[in-house]
């Protein structure tokens, strides 16, 4: 055997000791899954909804209505009526089964909100948590979605109206922070802020405005927090917004910071990301404190992307193309992301892609690679 072939031999050797994952440095994107496509069936949003996993069993809810074939040419060719509906896997992402949820009575209706009674576990091994689409109620379930209780009423907090997207942080049994978006001064959205409940829910007490309210005179809006705590106890916010950059119409995603439980928010210039039509941001921290987002750019080339930051949110890394196959339609997006107990990621959004004229629901699972030594 010459000096190639040994030297070859020991590299081989060497690396049967090691499991190939251990190798991988860059994340790598593994497949794309079906959640959920109908013919002549719309489903999509689901960061309107949520998502929520224990160990491999993951739910995510979207919004279900029809296609309009009369508005194919338009953002959102979506006719009614419109419902909900959850989609389960009890395989980390790989097979899915759609669930009517329980808070739907037999004509697709929610009921009316009434007040919580509170204590509320929050530690509660199946919990979950989820605010009705567009108001200020919410529900909650201890046996990983399959029944909710609920809706029960949240105080407006003084606003005329709130816009509530799921996005809250457990601190202990009765003790949870919610970030929510309220309507501005003029009754157009929005404003986030942070509110806590420290009593189950039963009472709610607002803790700080996300943000400078922005101008009324004109079409801008700051909507859909996603939240992490960081290792040092504060909160790190991505925003969702919209305005002018400078006489330029745009929408991008904008970071915060607050050191003292929501009650105060710290703008910060990184991330920043530019996302043209508007698409809203889902954060986690990753088993390693690593921190990912997932968001989807509506401008050519459309895509899902991602960016990992290693050091607490203070820098990002390079942007993560998670899926391209939809160049040209902006009709996508509103992930919602999770890590599942092996660090396969899997984000769930809504896409369009060439092979047919459905919005529908969909998953990409990845690998984060590792973090650096």
């Amino acid at each position: 055997m010459n000096k190639k072939m040994k030297y070859l031999a020991l590299v081989i050797s060497i690396m049967s000791f090691f499991p190939a994952s251990s190798w991988a440095q860059e994340p790598v994107v593994e497949q794309n899954v079906t959640v959920f496509k109908e013919k002549n069936r719309y489903a999509g949003w689901p960061a309107n909804h949520g998502i929520w996993s224990w160990g491999n069993e993951i739910v995510v809810g979207f919004s279900l209505g029809h296609h309009d074939d009369g508005l194919e040419y338009k953002f959102h060719p979506f006719k009614g009526p419109s419902t909900q509906r959850m989609a389960r896997s009890l395989d980390g992402g790989e097979t899915w089964v759609v669930e009517k949820p329980s808070f739907l009575d037999e004509n697709e209706k929610e009921k009316e909100a009434t007040a919580s009674p509170g204590n509320i576990d929050f530690t509660q091994p199946g919990f979950a948590f989820k605010f009705r689409n567009g108001s200020g109620g919410f529900y909650y379930s201890y046996d990983r979605c399959k029944t909710w209780k609920g809706p029960f009423t949240i105080p407006l907090f003084g606003r005329k109206g709130l816009l509530a997207r799921t996005d809250y942080i457990i601190n202990s049994k009765h003790d949870m922070l919610v970030f929510l978006t309220s309507q501005k001064d003029n009754g157009k959205e929005g404003w986030p802020f942070c509110a806590r409940t420290q009593d189950g829910g039963k009472t709610w007490q607002f803790q700080g405005w996300i943000g400078e309210q922005l101008p009324l005179d004109r079409k801008t809006y700051a909507i859909m927090p996603s939240t992490v705590r960081l290792e040092n106890g504060s909160l790190l916010t991505m925003i969702r917004r919209s305005g002018f950059i400078p006489g330029k119409r745009a929408a991008w995603l904008e970071g915060f910071l607050s050191p003292d439980e929501g009650k105060s928010w710290y703008m910060l210039k990184k991330p920043n990301i530019d996302t043209s039509s508007g698409n809203p941001a889902s954060m986690i921290t990753l088993q390693d404190v690593r921190i990912v987002i997932t968001y989807g750019v509506r401008g050519a080339p459309c895509s899902m992307r991602a960016q990992i930051s290693e050091d607490q949110g203070q820098t990002w890394g390079k942007e993560i193309i998670l899926r391209n196959d939809n160049p040209y339609n902006r009709d996508f997006g509103y992930p919602r992301t999770i890590q599942r107990p092996d660090g396969k990621i899997v984000t769930v959004y809504y896409y369009k892609d060439t092979s047919s004229k459905e919005r529908y629901i969909s998953a990409t699972i990845w690998d984060p690679g590792k973090r650096k030594e």
